[in-house]
């Protein structure tokens, strides 16, 4: 097996996923497009040097449809030799785009790759691939099938986390990105997206609420309460785990991940490739891995796959200086905390989704370039990137910095 090495990683800004936001008007492929320009301006590469690109994308369809990834490749002038492929895990996509293409070079098939991801959420909206899973009964009942707002209600009721607990996560969550912006945190990896004339559309984070705090967060409803009563989901929940006798339903819009338009990009290469290129690795992939977990508590997923990922890497969460977990709901992250027995100080560090938003295909590998940002910003070595999934999954990848 042959080392797989990140030799950069960038991203977009992350604009509203609404008709209002930046990034509106910017089609799905021109995001990526961003991404990839800008890996090759960065590192002056040859892009016929690159073997395949590898992007994730939940909503592949209309124009994020028909293998976006190549459809990138095409227009951002890498050449028809490069191809390109699209995959979906649901919001783990980015970072498992990342692990594809890193697989490829550690069998040594391939020297450089690209993996990442797209999501324009104002522009094809969530869910509208649609799939099986939720609607045709045979597996919606015998698999509990919950929307992701009443499992993160269940985990918070099932693990004892209150409506203060979730609160105080996310105003965390604001104060920490707010602070990173300030000190240029996201400087080295995030890349304005430019319009057709070269003017900046967006160069930073539009989503987060740097005032946000208890009192204004006290101010918001629950907003899971109806389709839990009304529809039946919290008797759905209880079904599953019973040794829940009723939902405390405590998230909303403050303390779950923001709708937002995004893409990321991460070079990779081996020891040969990156030679060839001329460019110098950053950091060593040292295990990645992807696992099914409870469906009804679904996105619990990311402990699970965190003890997958360290026994494949012979380590233990001792040998983790930072831990990077996507913060689809609070609860996703207290219980992850709890459940691993985690020092906060170590999670997320730059704050996370709820702050700056969750494109949902570009996600992971977002994060994977803000986790080695920080590794390289303050001297520490290994990082691990998890994701909660939805259908009750989780992935995971380690990194060591070099």
């Amino acid at each position: 097996m042959s080392d797989a090495f990140i030799l950069d990683a960038v991203r977009t800004p992350r604009g509203r996923g609404k008709p209002d936001g930046s990034l509106h008007e910017v089609p799905t492929v021109d995001l990526a497009v961003t991404t990839l320009n800008a890996l090759r301006e960065r590192n002056d590469l040859d892009p016929t040097l690159v073997e395949d690109v590898v992007l994730g994308c939940v909503d592949p369809v209309g124009e994020a449809g028909g293998d976006i990834a190549r459809a990138a490749v095409l227009k951002a002038g890498f050449g028809k030799e490069v191809p390109g492929v699209q995959i979906n895990r649901f919001c783990a996509s980015g970072l498992d785009a990342v692990n594809l293409a890193a697989a490829q070079v550690m069998t040594g098939m391939k020297d450089i790759t690209i993996g990442g991801g797209v999501e324009s959420m104002s522009r094809v909206g969530m869910g509208a691939s649609g799939g099986a899973w939720p609607v045709d009964p045979g597996i919606a009942i015998p698999n509990y099938f919950l929307p992701q707002g009443i499992s993160a209600d269940l985990i918070a009721t099932k693990y004892g986390f209150s409506r203060d607990d979730v609160d105080a996560y996310a105003v965390e969550s604001q104060k920490r990105a707010a602070r990173s912006w300030e000190e240029g945190r996201f400087a080295c990896s995030v890349v304005p997206v430019r319009d057709v004339n070269g003017l900046i559309i967006l160069d930073r984070d539009e989503h987060m609420r740097p005032s946000t705090d208890m009192q204004s967060l006290g101010q918001l409803k629950p907003s899971f309460v109806q389709m839990g009563e009304m529809g039946g989901f919290d008797a759905v929940a209880i079904a599953a785990h019973p040794d829940v006798e009723a939902i405390n339903h405590v998230h909303h819009a403050g303390n779950s991940s923001g709708i937002v338009d995004g893409a990321s990009a991460i070079l990779i290469g081996s020891r040969e490739g990156a030679d060839r290129a001329g460019l110098k690795p950053r950091a060593r992939i040292r295990a990645f891995a992807s696992i099914g977990s409870d469906l009804a508590l679904m996105l619990t997923g990311p402990v699970d796959v965190t003890e997958l990922v360290l026994r494949k890497a012979g380590m233990t969460k001792d040998d983790i200086d930072l831990f990077e977990i996507n913060e689809a709901f609070s609860a996703v992250v207290l219980r992850y905390m709890q459940a691993l027995d985690l020092d906060p100080a170590r999670v997320n560090v730059n704050g996370g989704a709820i702050a700056m938003g969750h494109p949902l295909g570009a996600t992971g590998a977002m994060v994977l370039g803000t986790v080695l940002d920080e590794l390289e910003r303050t001297g520490k070595e290994i990082a691990l990137v998890t994701l909660c999934v939805a259908a009750g999954m989780g992935t995971a990848t380690i990194i060591e910095r070099v």
